[in-house]
C-alpha cells in the first residue's frame, strides 16, 4: 500500500464522443508560461521540492536555538553515529553465534553435562568419558535406589567413595545424605591421567554409610575395569551394588612424636621428632611430607605451626619443637592434632595420615597425653600409627558436638 503526501487537482470528466460522427472541437488556448509554475497551484498543493525545503528550514532553526557551539553539535552526532554503528554490529553478530551455537548443540547432543544427567537403578550409576587428546576421566555419581538401611530408624546416610586402583592416590567424596535410601547426587569428579596409563585401573564406586561418632559402615561397591569400557563415548547405566570384601586398614606410615608440659609455666611442647614408611603420594614412588600441628579447644582451631618440608623421602627426620602457652585449668579441653601432608608444588597438598592427642583421645593417643601430665617439666616420646583423615575429622566432629 502507497501513501501520497502530494495532492492534484482533479481533472473534469468528459462524456465519451458519439461513434461514427465527426465532431469538431475547440482546442483549449495554449497555457501561458509562468515562472511560478514550481511553486504552488490553485488547489494549495505544495511542490516536492518546496516541501523538503521548508522541512530542511525548521531543522536548521531548531539547532540554532540548541545552546551549544557547533563542534559540540557535530561531536554528539559522530558518537551517535558511532553508538549506533555499535549496536547494530552486536545485533548482528549475536544472531550469528546464536545459529553456530545451534547447529553445534546438534552434533555434540550424546556429550556429557550435567544437564542431561540421568538417573538409573541399584548402586551407583555412572558417566565416564576420556577422549585420547584429554588426559582426564570424567566421573558423574547420579543417584542410588533401594540401598539397605543401615540404621535404627530404618534407613541410611549413604554417600559414595570414588577412587581408581591400584593406587589410591585421588579420592573423591559425593556429599552425605541424610535418612534416605534413594539418594540423588547428581556430582562429577575429574581424574587427570593419561589415557595410556588409563587400561590397567580400576574404577571403584563404594556407598557407605556415614557416622558421626564410629567408622562409616560399608553399603556396597562397583567395580569397573577400564580396560573393559569403551572410551570413546560416554557411558551412562546402571550398576548393581556388589558385598564389598572387607578392606585391610591401608598403612600410611607411622610418627613420632615427643610431648612436654610445665605447668607452672603454663606451656606445651610438641616435639615431631620423625617418621617412618609414609605411603607413597608422588608418580616416583616417593613424597615431600612435612607435619603440620593444630590445637583445638571445643572444636575451635586456636593455634598451628608446621614444620619444614622434606624431599623426596618416605622416612623423613625432623626434630623440630613447637611451644604453646595453655593454662593448666584449660590442658583436659585441649586437642593436638598432627597432620601429615604431602607437599605439591601445583593444587592442593593431600594429607597422608592424621592422628590427634588430649583427654578426649583413645588408644595410645590418650596413653601418650596422660604420661606427660603425670611427668611434668619430662619430655615423653612414643610412636603413633597414622590413621585416614576422614576417619579423625568425624572423630572430631563428634567430639566438638557433643559440647
Amino acid at each position: 500500500m502507497k501513501w501520497n503526501l502530494f495532492k492534484k487537482k482533479p481533472e473534469a470528466m468528459r462524456a465519451p464522443e458519439p461513434t461514427g460522427a465527426t465532431t469538431l472541437t475547440a482546442a483549449p488556448p495554449p497555457a501561458e508560461p509562468t515562472v511560478a509554475d514550481n511553486s504552488t497551484e490553485p488547489g494549495g498543493a505544495i511542490n516536492r521540492k518546496d516541501f523538503f525545503e521548508e522541512i530542511k528550514n525548521k531543522f536548521v532553526n531548531e539547532i540554532d536555538k540548541i545552546p551549544l557551539p557547533s563542534w559540540a553539535l557535530i561531536a554528539i552526532a559522530v558518537v551517535a553515529a558511532v553508538l549506533i554503528l555499535t549496536c547494530c554490529f552486536c545485533i548482528v553478530k549475536k544472531c550469528c553465534c546464536k545459529k553456530k551455537s545451534k547447529k553445534k548443540g546438534k552434533k555434540g547432543k550424546g556429550d556429557i553435562g550435567m544437564k542431561n544427567i540421568k538417573g538409573g537403578e541399584v548402586g551407583s550409576p555412572e558417566t565416564a568419558t576420556l577422549p585420547p587428546a584429554c588426559p582426564k576421566l570424567t566421573v558423574g555419581i547420579l543417584q542410588a535406589a533401594d540401598l539397605i538401611s543401615m540404621d535404627t530408624g530404618g534407613t541410611s546416610d549413604p554417600y559414595v567413595k570414588v577412587f581408581l586402583l591400584p593406587d589410591k592416590k585421588k579420592k573423591y567424596d559425593t556429599k552425605v545424605h541424610k535418612k534416605t535410601l534413594n539418594p540423588v547426587f547428581n556430582e562429577t569428579f575429574v581424574f587427570k591421567i593419561p589415557y595410556q596409563e588409563l587400561g590397567g585401573k580400576t574404577l571403584i564406586m563404594s556407598v557407605y554409610d556415614f557416622d558421626r561418632f564410629s567408622k562409616h559402615d560399608i553399603i556396597g561397591e562397583v567395580k569397573l575395569p577400564m580396560n573393559t569400557v569403551d572410551l570413546g563415548q560416554p557411558i551412562e547405566e546402571w550398576k548393581d551394588l556388589e558385598s564389598a570384601e572387607k578392606e585391610e586398614p591401608e598403612k600410611l606410615g607411622d610418627i613420632c612424636i615427643s610431648l612436654r608440659y610445665v605447668p607452672t609455666a603454663g606451656k606445651l611442647t610438641i616435639c615431631i621428632l620423625e617418621a617412618k614408611n609414609l605411603k607413597k603420594m608422588d608418580v616416583g614412588g616417593l613424597s615431600d611430607p612435612y607435619v603440620k600441628i593444630h590445637l583445638l579447644q571445643n572444636g575451635k582451631r586456636l593455634k598451628k605451626k608446621k614444620t619444614t618440608v622434606k624431599k623426596n623421602t618416605l622416612n623423613p627426620y625432623y626434630n623440630e619443637s613447637f611451644s604453646f602457652e595453655i593454662p593448666l585449668e584449660q590442658m583436659q579441653k585441649i586437642q593436638a592434632v598432627v597432620t601429615v601432608l604431602d607437599y605439591d608444588k601445583i593444587g592442593k597438598n593431600d594429607a597422608i595420615g592424621k592422628i590427634f592427642v588430649g583427654s578426649q583421645a583413645t588408644g595410645t593417643e590418650l596413653r601418650h597425653w596422660s604420661d606427660m601430665l603425670a611427668n611434668p617439666r619430662r619430655p615423653i616420646a612414643q610412636w603413633h600409627p597414622l590413621k585416614p583423615e576422614e576417619e579423625v575429622d568425624a572423630i572430631l566432629a563428634g567430639l566438638a558436638g557433643k559440647k
